[in-house]
């Protein structure tokens, strides 16, 4: 994966109010893509969490997914 690329959660991260499936922005990639810093933002562009997540807590958005819109609680 690459910087700026679409990133999906593999895991939740509940003290960020994030689920598995979320999707985020790559904005860095570790060396080695050992891990990688992914932007997740709301729909209107509100920064939720800027996380470092190893490269098992996150994979490609596949061509054949749909992504999905929901509503935040109590973030």
């Amino acid at each position: 994966m690459h910087e700026f690329e679409l990133a999906t959660l593999a895991r939740d991260v509940a003290e960020h109010g994030l689920h598995q499936g979320d999707v985020g922005t790559i904005v860095h990639v570790y060396r080695g893509e050992t891990a990688y810093e992914v932007e997740f933002t709301t729909g209107s562009g509100r920064t939720l969490a800027v996380l470092t997540l190893p490269a098992a807590d996150v994979r490609p958005v596949r061509g054949d997914e749909i992504l999905h819109a929901r509503v935040l609680v109590d973030v």
